[in-house]
């Protein structure tokens, strides 16, 4: 008879008792602790994932407040050394490092499997292709890459030598491509030819030609040929060339030991005006996160540790969502990576959602995360996972970038009851998670060891100060605020590239509470302390999990000579299905009509991606502007989730109030079919 299996959240307290003599009563009060005594709680997390540092840490928080907080000064780490640590344990109990699918070979192929020697060669062959170009410790290095192993591979071969890695995914159009690379000055371009996506190739090609002509500061090129091997662009090097070497070089090579709080990557989150914000987070503060939210709440354990399982994790996600960066994040406690390049839910043409689960059956995944869309659109569809394949290993569902309705919620539940093989599956776990990409992480999740309410979740994360604010600053319970924390976290960003003097992250995150950090989400913390996130606070656009500054739409919309405004709001909410509306104001004598539409979804289309798309297109009189001239997007959203318009807009700061009476009735229409 098999030992009973202990959840990660449990072996962690355990150790705490037997290490700090530190026992409590229940989550509540081991959260307080965390959020209260963060020198403790995180030289613990430091001490129980046993993390290296050929120098010792001098303290572990110096100067507690936000910005500003520095973690273990003197410290060095480095993300790949952490991922490294593992290989040879990993790989004698016979635990791939990477397991991989894309839409062709799914029917046709067994998984691609990569090795955790192997991906240790392949890193280094690169790092030192990359150090031979001349790549040194802060350069920045882009990437322009699906979801597929040469990714994970890329990016921990710059960050093992100390490079800045930086990624966008191969469906963002040149436009919002360019509005990030150019701002970080990348020496380096990793990329593809195109990509698979809905049964259909898609040549990226001319939009790699178009970047390359369009960053100066680059110095060198190279390209995987994901598409056609046969395939060429001048003045590059092939990616597997550069991950081809295998000497004595690659056999000794080891990532280099850096800062606590070297950059480690710049990721992008845009606020509703100018570009998108380059976001730095460091090497060490990412590291310490991602172990306790993997390990701890998403109960994600390595197998041949702690339980007697074989953990294969895998969160669905494009290279352009924070979710990706989370996958990578498994190799750093020694878990199998599951990964799936393509259509969740097959081609436009012939749709099915069943291609994920069917992707988890035949790959054996244990963890198995989506975003909370995904879940949804299998329950509209009718997803019957019985026809799915073997499901058994299955013993955790994780969802985030939206969130998740009690309907697909209690869906999944009672799928997995018809289909269980084992008590766990009988009562399927959650792991519903809210975090963003802001600070790499996660404020709010899940706990193995705590009831679970659909539409719900489980728990504020462990060393996350997280609070609901109302209109006077002041926390409350069982009622909606703004999210707030009000403590530092080691993955906090850096700062922004480029930010001189820290304005614009300041203004980002700290302008409406000076040092508390304002997320931009409504939460509701129940008396329970399980947590309910009802959508954006602010006017950001969030598709699937992917946020959107509404100034990038409309540098794309408004290009177009017959537009002369817009306006989009993004109307997610918890228990009402996302709606996005575009309003344009039309040059005179042009009709909406179903071509100008058209051109209109493809200039979207074209400069951000197809994500981006609107749900209904309305041509209107005016666009509301404040007297200043900025456009009234939140007070247009708040209108048309149910809020009266004299409570959400003060007329006489508008430059135009008359129009807003279009709206008024828009609005009522839409209410009375809702």
């Amino acid at each position: 008879m098999s030992a009973p299996y202990i959840p990660q959240i449990r072996l962690y307290q355990n150790w705490l008792r037997d290490t700090r003599q530190l026992s409590f009563d229940n989550y509540d009060a081991l959260w307080r602790w965390s959020v209260t005594d963060l020198d403790a709680f995180w030289q613990s997390i430091w001490d129980y994932f046993e993390l290296q540092s050929p120098t010792p840490p001098t303290d572990v928080l110096v100067e507690a407040k936000m910005p500003g907080a520095r973690w273990f000064p003197g410290a060095q780490v480095n993300y790949a050394q952490q991922v490294f640590r593992h290989v040879d344990s990993a790989h004698a109990a016979g635990l791939p490092a990477l397991l991989s699918h894309n839409e062709k070979s799914l029917e046709s192929a067994p998984a691609r499997e990569l090795s955790w020697p192997e991906l240790r060669r392949q890193v280094a062959s690169l790092a030192l292709h990359l150090q031979a170009q001349g790549v040194v410790p802060g350069d920045r290095v882009a990437a322009y890459l699906p979801n597929i192993p040469e990714a994970m591979v890329a990016f921990l071969a710059v960050v093992s030598i100390g490079g800045v890695w930086s990624i966008c995914a191969p469906d963002m159009g040149t436009n919002a491509v360019l509005d990030r690379f150019r701002q970080i000055e990348p020496k380096v371009l990793i990329a593809c030819d195109g990509v698979t996506y809905g049964g259909r190739d898609i040549d990226r090609m001319a939009v790699v030609a178009e970047i390359r002509a369009a960053l100066p500061s680059l110095q060198h090129v190279i390209v995987h040929y994901n598409l056609d091997a046969s395939n060429s662009i001048a003045d590059s090097d092939r990616f597997e060339r550069a991950t081809a070497r295998n000497d004595a070089k690659t056999a000794t090579f080891e990532p280099m030991w850096l800062p606590f709080d070297h950059p480690l990557w710049i990721v992008y989150s845009s606020g509703t005006t100018g570009l998108p914000k380059p976001i730095v987070h460091g090497h060490g503060g990412t590291v310490l996160v991602a172990l306790a939210l993997k390990t701890l709440h998403n109960d994600i354990g390595c197998s041949y540790e702690a339980n007697s399982f074989g953990e294969r994790y895998h969160w669905y996600s494009s290279t352009g969502w924070v979710m990706w960066n989370a996958q990578v994040s498994g190799l750093l406690n020694g878990t199998t990576c599951c990964i799936y390049d393509g259509n969740p839910g097959g081609g436009k043409d012939k749709p099915d959602w069943t291609t994920l689960w069917r992707f988890g059956a035949k790959l054996g995944v244990t963890f198995f995360g989506a975003g909370a869309a995904f879940f949804a659109n299998c329950l509209k569809a009718g997803v019957d996972l019985s026809t799915c394949g073997d499901l058994s290993s299955v013993r955790a569902l994780g969802t985030t970038g939206s969130p998740l309705s009690p309907e697909a919620q209690t869906w999944g539940t009672a799928q997995f009851g018809r289909i269980a093989t084992t008590e766990a599956q009988q009562d399927i776990w959650w792991c519903n998670i809210s975090g963003g990409t802001d600070f790499a992480g996660a404020f709010i999740g899940g706990n193995r060891e705590l009831p679970q309410v659909p539409g719900e979740m489980q728990c504020r994360l462990l060393g996350c100060a997280v609070e609901a604010w109302n209109e006077q600053g002041q926390p409350v319970t069982g009622e909606v605020g703004e999210l707030v924390c009000s403590q530092p976290i080691p993955s906090m960003p850096l700062y922004f590239w480029g930010d001189t003097g820290n304005a614009r992250y300041i203004s980002s995150y700290f302008d409406m509470y000076p040092n508390v950090w304002r997320h931009g989400d409504w939460l509701k913390i129940t008396p329970s302390g399980s947590c309910i996130i009802y959508g954006r606070s602010d006017a950001t656009i969030n598709r699937h999990g992917l946020r959107m500054g509404t100034s990038e739409l409309y540098s794309a919309v408004e290009a177009l000579p017959e537009v002369i405004d817009s306006m989009v709001v993004d109307l997610e909410y918890l228990g009402r299905e996302s709606y996005m509306p575009l309003f344009v104001v039309l040059r005179e004598g042009v009709p909406l009509d179903e071509v100008m539409k058209a051109r209109l979804n493809n200039a979207i289309k074209t400069a951000l991606s197809p994500r981006f798309v609107p749900n209904e297109i309305f041509q209107v009189p005016e666009i509301p502007r404040t007297l200043s001239g900025k456009k009234q997007e939140l007070p247009i959203k708040k209108l048309l989730l149910g809020q009266l318009i004299d409570k959400v807009v003060n007329r006489d700061a508008m430059a135009n109030p008359g129009c807003l009476d279009w709206y008024v009735a828009f609005a009522q229409r839409r209410a009375s079919v809702a």
